[in-house]
């Protein structure tokens, strides 16, 4: 029989309302279904609601870590139906109100808030639903989202330092383009006009400048096309497991780009790893899920290795090391963390330090990056001025002799 979505209002055996969705075949169905939970039924109409197991899409990083940190508050202090009803009542966002609102129908239903979020497809991740399960199963759900909200707003500022990393010196260099572009396109054609008429050889220089300036002007629009066709050919390549894989190694390979790709990556694994040890969550179940969510595809295969290397019997540390792609830091506080029984406050340790290298790193890659753009950049406009600046002195000198 197909599911339909009823909005309730009930009073609880301490006679507080509850209110709510929930999804049942009829109207009668779903009193009943509130009656077993010894609440009764004031009012049940039906809902415009989407089917219960129909996506909603994925919630965004920061929106998850701000539901899970209100949760968890919530959580210590009132039943998970009465936070989860009053988080999706003050949501503002639609989509997050209507993944609050189906989480908590489900729970109503009489699912675990684990089994309740798994069943609303897609909008939370594996990882954080199994480290629920393991806080329910525990009876330390409220510490485990404590911990869970402490890992996703790390995580969250983490990303947000390597956005701010690679945003500014991006906007550099685009502006820097299209100065150049600018003065090769428009600038230079109207001096070129000036020079044309003076009927005598141009400098090497200023030969080369008018000939760039052109090939701008002429072609920069086809190329500009053929720059955009090759880049979403490139793009289409990656998608293909072999070339994206080929394509992440080399990118590992690279003296910056690839330190900040491993280093960003052992920060996030060794502060999963420490919540999923502190949650209660078997280790290998937890590298498992927290494999298929890297995303560079070297990482990732290196990442599997460590979870079958531990299947084998061997330790966290030993599978570290062989995958060769971590820090020694995280090696050795793993390994310490293996011998005195500490693996999680270690692990945690060791991303700290990790957060705060990724830092210390980008920082002095920005204060040299910038630097090194600006000068690129006058340099260049140097170039243009000067190859401007000979034909005229030449000329100049020719009227003076």
């Amino acid at each position: 029989m197909a599911m339909a979505a009823f909005d309730f209002l009930a009073l609880d055996t301490d006679g507080r309302e509850r209110h709510g969705l929930l999804d049942a075949p009829s109207e009668a169905e779903a009193r009943a279904r509130l009656e077993r939970r010894q609440w009764l039924p004031v009012r049940v109409s039906p809902a415009a609601a989407a089917p219960a197991r129909a996506r909603t899409g994925k919630l965004g990083a920061k929106a998850l870590a701000l539901v899970t940190r209100q949760l968890a508050t919530l959580a210590s202090v009132t039943p998970l139906e009465e936070a989860l009803h009053t988080l999706a009542a003050q949501a503002e966002n639609k989509r997050l109100r209507d993944v609050l609102a189906r989480t908590h129908a489900h729970l109503v239903e009489g699912h675990r808030l684990s089994e309740a979020m798994g069943r609303v497809e897609g909008a939370y991740p594996p990882l954080y639903r199994a480290m629920v399960a393991a806080g329910e199963s525990a009876g330390a759900l409220p510490a485990v989202l404590e911990r869970l909200a402490d890992m996703l707003e790390r995580q969250q500022a983490l990303r947000s330092k390597l956005l701010t990393a690679l945003i500014y010196p991006a906007a550099l260099a685009l502006t820097a383009g299209a100065v150049v572009v600018a003065l090769m396109g428009f600038v230079v054609p109207k001096v070129v006009e000036q020079f044309e008429s003076m009927g005598r050889t141009l400098p090497l220089l200023t030969r080369g400048v008018i000939a760039l300036s052109e090939l701008v002007s002429q072609w920069g629009l086809p190329l500009l096309v053929l720059a955009v066709a090759l880049g979403m050919g490139f793009a289409a390549t990656l998608r293909k497991p072999g070339p994206r894989l080929a394509f992440d190694r080399w990118l590992l390979r690279l003296p910056l780009a690839g330190r900040l790709v491993r280093d960003v990556h052992a920060a996030l694994m060794a502060r999963t790893l420490a919540t999923v040890v502190a949650s209660g969550l078997p280790l290998m179940e937890g590298l498992a899920i927290t494999a298929r969510t890297v995303h560079n595809r070297a990482l990732r295969e290196a990442t599997e290795g460590m979870v079958a290397a531990i299947r084998e019997g061997g330790s966290l540390s030993a599978a570290m090391r062989r995958a060769g792609v971590f820090p020694p830091t995280l090696l050795h506080l793993a390994s310490s963390g293996e011998e005195s029984g500490r693996l999680a406050p270690l692990l945690d340790r060791a991303a700290d330090y990790l957060d705060r290298e990724f830092h210390t790193f980008t920082s002095l890659v920005l204060s040299l990056l910038e630097p090194a753009i600006i000068v690129l950049l006058g340099g260049v406009i140097a170039v243009i001025v000067l190859s401007i600046l000979l034909p005229i002195l030449q000329f100049n000198t020719l009227v003076t002799g």
